[in-house]
């Protein structure tokens, strides 16, 4: 027994004697009643989803057969288990009765993390919030949480209950706008420059004294002219060349040294113009532009977790065991931030059991909301403006317009009314990258047909699929392949036709003949004769 325990986690040996507990059982049910919740088995899998509790003795059931700890939903359902992977997000709406706005503070540092949870507090408050819940996560971060109770029921006649996760995800991207320099301030002011090198966590940018955009750091080479009657100095940022010609007097100069400078892209201005702007005591050393220096840390820009703001995503429950550490998830208050440890969440330890959800008051969070949508609109990215109004695409040559395209490829861009997305993306993106269409017309293509879909795909997968599929260009399947069939396509649109790419080409290359043949010929000067 004693060696089957050492090879056991301490959270599998801890686990049976702490969801024992009635009143840990009662609190975990509580919270989790109409949502997904999932239980974790040692970290090797999770139970089939959907799944929920019916009883508190659903806990310890699920920890007798090997269970560690459990995770649920920020969405709250009628019934959880009437959740389907194939519903629509209206779908989804119609059997969900509200969200909590859950904020995962992330940090490799507790300290850290506590200054980021402070910070939130503080906006809170600002915005008239009084009431919030706040937990360990188990690891070295927070939790916190606003009730769906304290929103609006709709916004200019917008369910609430029907915006997640876009009014989540916009609030969650506000008060990380609002925190992130009061954080990177005092992070910076607790530990020095050396220790937040050593621990990996300076970042150091130079903005552009013009656009204050980041610039690149490039390299530039130093070539010197090794005539004695020239001895002309040139940097260059082709620092690859060995030598280069000298400017004076056309001689090869050899490349002496290379230094790191820093250049925007957008204005095109760089250190070394600065430098030698200033030299001759031009305009920037009078109006002292220089490139600034802005130190930030990795754990402020990873302070909120944005990805717990997604459908279906799962978070630790409270009171959960955390498979890594063994501690509990417990919910803390603002004043036990400051001097919490770790070890207080020792499930051993937990006397006082405390509800992660608060009484809240009906719409406080109303200002909150509005604020954040407000901001949202204004930092949208702007729409794209389109490049490609139904314009020929010129490859090598022959021009290829969408009434070219193979039946397949059109009936596709029509929109996906059922299932078999993915297989689409892969079939067209497996078309366009063999014809060699530009990326970004791609990206376009593929972003009004996603639009079309009954339930469009993540904008995240489509563009790692649009990555792989220009760095490896393929043939789509022969027509041979069923996979056709499941689209309505049983035959090639031409007899003997093998690939849709053929199809295609062939198109394009009669319309070249054709406007070829159309051209009006030159008249080529008759030889001989005689004038009449």
């Amino acid at each position: 027994m004693e060696d089957y325990n050492k090879s056991m986690s301490k959270a599998q040996v801890t686990a049976l004697s702490y969801y024992a507990r009635k009143e840990i059982r009662q609190a975990m049910f509580d919270f989790c009643k109409h949502r997904e919740t999932i239980g974790n088995f040692n970290n090797k899998f999770f139970a089939k989803r959907p799944d929920t509790f019916d009883y508190p003795t659903d806990i310890i059931n699920a920890v007798r057969q090997g269970a560690t700890s459990f995770h649920c939903s920020e969405e709250i359902w009628e019934n959880p288990l009437d959740i389907n992977t194939d519903m629509t997000p209206e779908q989804y709406n119609k059997i969900k009765i509200g969200w909590d706005l859950i904020i995962d503070i992330d940090s490799p540092y507790l300290d850290y993390g506590k200054i980021a949870a402070k910070l939130l507090i503080k906006e809170f408050e600002k915005h008239g919030i009084k009431n919030y819940g706040i937990k360990f996560s188990g690891s070295k971060g927070f939790h916190i949480l606003l009730p769906f109770a304290a929103f609006p029921p709709e916004v200019s006649g917008e369910l609430t209950k029907d915006q997640f996760p876009e009014w989540p995800r916009a609030i969650a991207q506000y008060l990380f706008n609002q925190i992130k320099d009061p954080m990177n301030r005092e992070i910076l002011r607790l530990s020095s420059r050396e220790q937040l090198e050593e621990k990996g966590e300076l970042v150091s940018e130079h903005l552009c004294p013009k656009c204050g955009n980041p610039t690149e750091t490039k390299k530039v080479g130093k070539y010197v002219c090794p005539d004695i009657r020239c001895r002309s100095e040139v940097e260059s940022m082709k620092s690859n060349r060995k030598e280069m010609l000298c400017p004076s007097c056309n001689g090869k100069m050899a490349r002496v040294s290379e230094r790191e400078i820093h250049f925007c892209e957008t204005c095109k201005i760089n250190t070394a113009n600065l430098e030698a702007a200033s030299s001759f005591g031009g305009e920037i050393r009078k109006n002292q532009i220089e490139f600034k220096e802005e130190l930030t840390t990795k754990s402020t820009e990873n302070s909120v977790d944005f990805v717990l703001v997604a459908p279906r995503h799962l978070f630790r429950a409270p009171y959960s065991l955390h498979e890594k550490t063994a501690f509990a998830s417990i919910p803390l208050t603002k004043d036990q931030i400051e001097d919490f440890k770790p070890t207080d969440a020792d499930p051993l330890k937990i006397n006082e059991i405390k509800s992660f959800m608060p009484e809240v008051i009906p719409g406080e969070a109303r200002e909150l909301l509005l604020e954040a949508l407000e901001w949202a609109q204004e930092n949208a990215p702007k729409e794209r403006t389109k490049k490609y109004e139904g314009a020929g695409i010129d490859m090598k040559g022959l021009t290829i317009t969408e009434d070219m395209y193979p039946p397949i490829i059109k009936k596709i861009l029509e929109g996906i009314k059922d299932d078999g997305r993915k297989r689409a993306l892969s079939l067209m993106l497996s078309f366009f990258t063999s014809l060699e269409f530009p990326k970004d017309f791609i990206e376009e293509k593929i972003e009004e047909w996603n639009k079309k879909n009954y339930h469009p795909l993540k904008y995240g997968y489509i563009k790692s699929q649009i990555d792989w599929n220009v760095k490896n260009k393929r043939l789509p399947p022969n027509y041979t392949n069923p996979i056709y069939k499941e689209f309505g396509i049983r035959n090639p649109p031409e007899p003997g036709m093998k690939n849709p790419i053929n199809y295609t080409i062939k198109m394009a290359m009669r319309a070249k003949s054709k406007t070829e043949w159309n051209k009006p010929k030159k008249s080529s000067p008759k030889k001989g004769g005689s004038e009449i």
